[in-house]
């Protein structure tokens, strides 16, 4: 069943995918270049093929970071039949994939001749060791036999060795005893009955650390890893994608103040967030203008040495039961574009179900969601809302919209690790109601399709994982990753769609019925594909840093 020198075979396979990919990169530049500098408008007008580069490349180094990760546990001894299955499906299916079409979305193929590549082009993927592994790789019998290797393991190992050290992984079942004992039996009452997720679950995570973990210790925290960032934030996702991203808030605001912030500001502020005494928020987006923030309008006025703001903003999370935004407006009024906007720590009461908003100067209305509950989403309006001089962020204006790219990195990274977490959730619930569903005299789970299913759940969460992890490691060892966390997050968004998706199709009927938590996991996982940057978003992004190496 396992393919034989399957290290091997893909190894020899990579290359084959690195001149395609390299071919395709030199095309779409010829496309978008005017005298050698790619040009915005036929950028846009080759959109398309622009986003399809990114998905191919994504791919690409999806290969590689299984192969590392492979090649990492047969060195340790640790690269035992379930693991070789997930890396000899994970091939077979992405070289297919790369060879006949990547799926964007549900309705949107990228095929390699969207790059211009000829027929003739392609036939460079079609070495041997490819071959191999597209007609052998991803079996039925391959998947069934995956399917029966996770059946007899329990917990986090279901889906393989992550590859990551004991420490992580001591870290990893820390926080996922605390979401099996103190989330998961509650989350889908608190989605059903759109709750805030309890204080009392915050203070727990405030104990645990969450709020400080990457926080240096210098400043309160614990200074761990963005790899420890990931594992806390799949864990806590898994058991509710609401709590694991109450992480997030603190993870964007000390992030923005340890790489903009005055030496008195990191001092007063990161305290604060790693204790989980002051609650952050991210007041970013505004109406009418989505992920386009150089088209921001809400004004911040210097007023001697005091701050009013006045403006709108939407789809702000967990604004009313927070204590500091982390607050972008506009300080120039002659530029309409980044140029002139800041970032500040913006200062206010935290709010009550009774009075959501008591701060002087700001209003809110709660927008209702399909998901991403356990928050809640506002609409906010400013009007001579007052902030602090001393809590312009990095003490200069103009700085605002360079200060929040320095966050991107890290938010992306967070954001993928989330996506693993619900897939993981998806998978988890959908492989105990195939057990335990008994249709025509067996369990559903004895269908190949069902099995199927579950297998690729359990594949694709591996690939995304090790995609993560990789982002994570060039973001600890200093190294520029937005290519990398660009990436993680855009097809972690994806296979989370798909698990929860695939998830509620074993499901059935049942799925459908909002009672079964499958139906919750659905609507969570339908935002990842749209904070932090939209798919569409996302892509361009990665497309435009590939034509600038």
């Amino acid at each position: 069943m396992i393919l034989p020198e399957l290290l091997n075979l893909c190894s020899a396979a990579i290359p084959a995918v690195e001149t395609v990919v390299g071919k395709a990169k030199e095309n779409l530049r010829e496309m978008v270049s005017v005298n050698g500098r790619v040009n915005s408008k036929l950028m846009e007008e080759n959109q398309f093929a622009a986003h399809a580069l990114s998905w191919f490349t994504t791919y690409l180094e999806s290969l590689r970071q299984m192969h590392r990760w492979a090649t990492a546990l047969k060195s340790e001894d640790k690269f035992g039949e379930l693991e070789q299955l997930i890396l000899q499906i994970s091939f077979g299916e992405y070289l297919w994939q790369v060879w006949g079409g990547i799926p964007m979305s549900q309705g949107e193929m990228a095929r390699l001749q969207d790059l211009g590549l000829s027929q003739q082009d392609q036939m460079a993927i079609a070495a041997e060791s490819v071959q191999i592994l597209t007609q052998q790789g991803n079996t039925q019998a391959a998947r069934t036999r995956l399917v029966e290797l996770m059946l007899e393991r329990e917990g986090a190992n279901t889906v393989g060795m992550t590859g990551l050290d004991d420490e992580l992984e001591m870290v990893r079942e820390q926080f996922r005893r605390f979401a099996d004992d103190k989330v998961i039996p509650y989350a889908h009452e608190w989605h059903l009955k759109d709750e805030l997720i309890p204080m009392a679950i915050i203070e727990q995570m405030s104990e645990l650390g969450v709020f400080g973990l990457t926080i240096p210790e210098e400043y309160g925290g614990f200074g761990m890893s963005k790899a420890t960032m990931c594992v806390v934030s799949e864990e806590l996702s898994r058991g509710y994608i609401g709590v694991g991203s109450l992480g997030t808030r603190s993870e964007i605001a000390a992030e923005l103040i340890l790489c903009g912030g005055t030496e008195e500001q990191k001092q007063k502020w990161l305290p604060l967030i790693a204790s989980g005494e002051k609650l952050p928020t991210a007041v970013f987006t505004e109406p009418n203008t989505g992920s386009d923030l150089g088209s921001l309008r809400t004004r911040a006025v210097k007023d001697g040495e005091n701050y009013t703001v006045t403006g709108n903003k939407t789809w702000i999370t967990h604004a009313a039961r927070t204590d500091v935004m982390t607050l972008l407006a506009r300080t120039d009024p002659e530029t309409s574009n980044y140029s002139g906007l800041s970032m500040f720590l913006a200062e206010k009461t935290r709010g009550t179900d009774a009075e959501p908003f008591p701060t002087e100067g700001m209003t809110g209305g709660e927008i209702e969601v399909l998901g991403y509950r356990g928050m809640k989403e506002y609409e906010l309006a400013f009007d001579n809302f007052q902030i602090k001089g001393e809590n312009l962020l990095g003490g200069a204006e103009g700085n605002g919209f360079k200060q929040l790219m320095q966050t991107f990195e890290s938010a992306r990274i967070q954001t993928a690790a989330r996506a693993i977490g619900v897939a993981q959730n998806a998978m988890e619930t959908a492989l105990r109601y195939a057990q335990e569903r008994q249709q025509f005299g067996k369990s559903l789970i004895e269908f190949p399709r069902i099995s199927g299913k579950i297998a690729m759940m359990a594949v694709e969460i591996m690939i995304t994982r090790q995609l993560t992890y990789f982002a994570a490691s060039e973001k600890d060892n200093d190294r520029r990753c937005d290519l990398e966390a660009g990436m993680a997050k855009l097809l972690g968004a994806r296979v989370a769609w798909a698990a929860a998706d695939n998830g509620l199709q074993i499901h059935g009927g049942n799925g459908f019925a909002m009672e079964y938590p499958i139906s919750r996991i659905l609507c969570d996982a339908r935002i990842l594909n749209i904070f932090e940057g939209a798919a569409e978003i996302q892509a361009t992004v990665i497309a435009r840093r590939l034509l600038d190496t």
